[in-house]
């Protein structure tokens, strides 16, 4: 079994409402990026249904140079109407989150749970992952906000 440090959320960075196909964020790496699959583990739609992405046995292609040891689990949506960072989670998946969160954890004990952007200068997944899944954390993990590379 592959080892694995760290949970990285991310969204889709699309506008909120829309609902985007796993097969279509797969098209996006694929075709337009080139890449080998999908780069997300897991995708979560508005409706909270979790779909498969990459299997968690391959390494991911969702966050540079932290793909090694890392599962990448995105949400549809990030953006608001006017296409700016926004936190748009609905209900359903927000309990979607916690379900996988909860399975992944319990599998790999002592990952940590971060948000995209503490590993790159962008908004995603517009919330504060980290910090809102601390419960989840491994015992003795006390988050902190960690400064992007860029910075």
């Amino acid at each position: 079994m592959r080892e694995v440090n760290k949970i990285i959320i991310h969204c889709s960075a699309t506008v909120e409402g829309v609902n985007v196909s796993t097969a279509t964020i797969k098209s996006w790496h694929v075709k337009g990026r080139g890449w080998s699959d999908i780069g997300y583990h897991f995708i979560i739609g508005l409706d909270g249904a979790i779909d498969y992405g990459r299997p968690i046995s391959r390494q991911g292609a969702h966050t540079k140079g932290e793909n090694a040891d890392s599962i990448g689990i995105c949400y549809i949506g990030g953006l608001s109407e006017k296409k700016r960072a926004k936190d748009t989670r609905t209900e359903a998946q927000k309990k979607a989150l916690i379900k996988i969160l909860k399975t992944l954890t319990h599998i790999y004990p002592n990952a940590t749970i971060h948000s995209h952007f503490e590993y790159a200068n962008k908004s995603c997944p517009c919330f504060n992952a980290g910090s809102e899944y601390a419960d989840l954390q491994p015992k003795g993990y006390v988050y902190e906000k960690k400064k992007k590379k860029n910075d």
